[in-house]
């Protein structure tokens, strides 16, 4: 797979945007990658595990979300399921996975429902090992403020809208992958 072609697929026309896509993505790769390859236990596959990380959030430039230049007119809630949408008409259904999979700590059927969030009421916890280290990762960097790393600290705070269970698996993926 040529993750580059796909991303330029999408984001020929948005240098900006598709600089803000890159940076994060590959930020989030290296981290995903680290990971696996001091956990090897895991049995994580590592080729899979860049490839997925660099298109998680294939789908941001269809949302509402100008403070990283995306100007879609979808809410930004639903980026993973669009880029899940995306990745499967493009023939990548575990790619798609994780991107359906990696907003917050994985949203539950019971946190669409609450919050009403415009989802569909389906459970989109990351299930695979790969699903889950991409998720993990993905809370350490921001695509507002490319240049930071979020401490464990700062993760753990930033997750207090996604409710205790999300915080406990986030605490729960940062004992596995120390």
């Amino acid at each position: 797979m040529d993750v580059n072609s796909i991303i330029d697929k999408y984001y020929s026309e948005t240098p900006q945007l598709r600089h803000i896509l890159v940076t994060h993505s590959k930020a989030v790769a290296q981290m995903a990658v680290d990971i696996s390859r001091r956990h090897t236990e895991l049995e994580a596959d590592n080729e899979f595990l860049y490839e997925a990380a660099m298109l998680h959030d294939i789908g941001i430039f269809l949302t509402d979300a100008p403070g990283i230049c995306c100007y879609g007119h979808e809410p930004y809630i639903r980026h993973g399921l669009l880029g899940a949408q995306l990745l499967l008409r493009e023939g990548y259904p575990r790619h798609a996975r994780v991107a359906a999979r990696h907003t917050g700590t994985g949203l539950t059927r019971e946190t669409i429902e609450r919050q009403q969030l415009p989802l569909p009421q389906e459970d989109f916890s990351p299930e695979t090992i790969e699903e889950q280290i991409i998720c993990y990762a993905d809370k350490f960097f921001s695509k507002s403020h490319l240049e930071r790393v979020r401490t464990p600290e700062q993760v753990l705070c930033s997750l207090e809208k996604y409710g205790e269970k999300g915080i406990e698996r986030v605490q729960k993926w940062m004992e596995m992958f120390a």
